[in-house]
């Protein structure tokens, strides 16, 4: 699904792969789990409160206490290894596990699920830590246009699929419009967007960089390689991907969201790409007043004003 970031218009669909064999819109109506898609709610709702992009996680193995009865909750990172301290950019752009889980324990479930609600997504979110890995379900609509909000100032506008309806005669009868909610705070919106497009510079979607055009955006992988994902944007649209079966089945050894949705959304943006250099220079995601750059020993780093550390470029 490919959705206006500005308007929330609807601009392509493909809810499955044979219309005459399935009606079943699986970008409206499949609930999927969503796998590390869910990651950077975790991480607006702590910049939202302070964090920034070069604040250090623990990423060493950890054991959390999991109720009455029940064995400890001990996750694991997709590479079964672990790296110690981590920045919030390094531990997004590699889809670390362990670091966002102990991120979602220290902020609280409740309030992690507040932004994810606050963003548009309306599906039954459980308060439980494995909700920062993906262990809730969405649809393709809903975390697509959830994911809109960061590129457009932190506004999410209501996905729209039909502008108006006409009768034979062409009098209106029905008309939809543009409805927006504010869902993050421009600068909170500004600092993810930034961290999204460190996913594609350097992270898990790292191949979509060739496209050579301002992108951010998330990988997604569920367990048993069941469901693959990547829902990405650019400063005008966002991109949503799903693979997977109808019946929750694998779909391919090591067919993750890098491998199984990432080259499709790639070649679906080097279309819109195409079409959008005709008409002059790359768009940019708009920066709000207070957001701040320091420079650093590897480079740059961007900092809402007054969370910067004290060495300021500009």
């Amino acid at each position: 699904v490919a959705i206006d970031n500005r308007t929330g218009h609807i601009m392509a669909m493909v809810g499955g792969a044979n219309f005459v064999r399935s009606q079943f819109n699986r970008v409206t109506q499949a609930q999927r789990q969503v796998g590390s898609l869910f990651k950077p709610f975790v991480y607006t709702a702590a910049i939202d409160r302070g964090y920034t992009a070069d604040s250090i996680l623990d990423d060493s193995p950890a054991s959390f206490v999991a109720g009455p009865n029940q064995p400890p909750y001990e996750p694991r990172n997709y590479d079964r290894e672990y790296v110690g301290p981590i920045s919030i950019r390094d531990a997004l752009a590699q889809s670390r596990n362990v670091p966002v889980i102990r991120l979602m324990d220290a902020l609280g479930p409740r309030q992690v699920i507040g932004y994810a609600r606050r963003m548009g997504i309306t599906s039954p979110l459980p308060e439980f830590l494995s909700v920062a890995i993906g262990a809730a379900e969405a649809t393709l609509l809903e975390i697509t246009s959830a994911y809109s909000a960061f590129p457009n100032q932190g506004v999410r506008m209501t996905p729209l699929p039909i502008l108006e309806v006409l009768d034979r005669e062409g009098n209106v009868i029905e008309q939809h419009r543009p409805e927006a909610h504010e869902a993050l705070r421009a600068d909170t919106a500004y600092i993810m967007t930034n961290l999204l497009q460190g996913v594609v510079q350097r992270g898990t979607a790292a191949s979509a960089a060739a496209l050579n055009w301002p992108l951010g955006g998330k990988t997604g992988t569920t367990d048993d390689y069941t469901d693959a994902w990547f829902v990405g944007f650019d400063p005008d649209i966002t991109v949503g991907i799903w693979v997977g079966y109808d019946q929750k089945r694998p779909i391919g050894n090591n067919q993750t969201g890098t491998s199984a949705a990432l080259p499709i959304w790639r070649e679906v943006m080097a279309r819109w790409i195409e079409t959008r250099r005709e008409q002059g220079d790359p768009p940019t995601f708009e920066r709000p007043g207070n957001v701040v750059t320091v420079d650093k020993e590897d480079g740059e780093e961007v900092f809402i004003a007054g969370t910067e550390p004290e060495r300021q470029a500009n």
